[in-house]
């Protein structure tokens, strides 16, 4: 079984710290503690408040985080916290014991399209994925119990996911109006159903946990880290929002070119190649004068 490793992770609330997880401890519940006697059937929420300064314990999906009183600040205790919650987990600890007082939200999950006509967005109404997967074929998808059912749909050519949404590229075998009732049920059930999404590893092998991130991030040159930042702030939204994904994959300062790879409803977009010249390209060179002159996809 994979060990269960916390990072510590600031939020915008200087009271409140998240410990993040590399696997999910919760079947897309949350749950929310403001003492010990609401946290009766949490023997994990129970433990961090035996410590003084906590306030509030929130657990859901692959993390935990704590809000604290005044009487300590978070650098003098962080770091007890986090060997307090592996430790927990890493000995067999539960979580919560009783899930069936707490109400369950049914899961809804609703079909948007995109851009790309090869594509439809399947968003549901909670957090799915503390990371962003893609993957091409079903040998790909062995992380993914999910991605693995749906390439057995014989017009699934990728599977794209994302914080709460999964974007679905098909062959041309298939039109959408005669399968997107099947693949919107299909995906809601199995979320409803409490299926594991992503493996419990699949952040940490893949080199997608928060800590892995920012160590690839600090390797990097100033101006490829101007450039992640960028795309981060103003292209991904939007992106996002149309099912698809931008990765920053290189920077080139002699030829003063940017790579990039596209996911998603991006990846083999009619639209995206326009995208890429008029927005992404002309966005990088206004902000980065001299350094940027041409940005290409890697895919598409």
């Amino acid at each position: 079984m994979t060990p269960y490793k916390v990072s510590i992770q600031e939020t915008s609330n200087k009271s409140i710290v998240k410990f993040e997880l590399n696997q999910f401890i919760t079947k897309h519940q949350s749950f929310e503690f403001s003492n010990i006697d609401e946290a009766k059937n949490s023997p994990l929420a129970q433990k961090l408040f035996y410590l003084p300064f906590v306030k509030k314990v929130y657990i859901s999906s692959n993390f935990v985080a704590v809000e604290r009183y005044n009487i300590v600040e978070w650098p003098e205790v962080q770091e007890a916290v986090a060997t307090q919650i592996s430790e927990h987990l890493n000995s067999g600890g539960i979580v919560v014991t009783d899930t069936s007082t707490v109400k369950k939200v049914p899961i809804t999950v609703y079909a948007e399209s995109t851009p790309n006509p090869a594509v439809i967005k399947f968003v549901a109404n909670k957090k799915l994925f503390t990371a962003t997967y893609e993957f091409t074929s079903i040998d790909e998808a062995k992380l993914s119990p999910l991605a693995t059912e749906l390439f057995h749909l014989p017009f699934v050519k990728s599977v794209f996911m994302e914080e709460n949404y999964i974007s679905v590229t098909k062959y041309d075998v298939a039109e959408w109006d005669a399968v997107t009732m099947e693949v919107r049920e299909f995906i809601r059930s199995f979320i409803e159903d409490g299926k594991e999404l992503v493996a419990a590893n699949a952040q940490e092998l893949l080199q997608k946990t928060s800590a892995q991130l920012d160590q690839v991030y600090e390797a990097q040159d100033d101006t490829s880290k101007e450039i992640i930042n960028i795309l981060e702030e103003y292209v991904k939204p939007a992106v996002a929002s149309d099912g698809g994904n931008i990765q920053f994959d290189s920077y080139n300062p002699d030829t003063k070119t940017v790579k990039v790879i596209l996911q998603g409803a991006c990846s083999g977009c009619p639209s995206s190649t326009f995208t890429l010249k008029n927005g992404i390209e002309n966005m990088l060179k206004e902000m980065l004068k001299g350094r940027v002159e041409t940005v290409e996809a890697l895919n598409g």
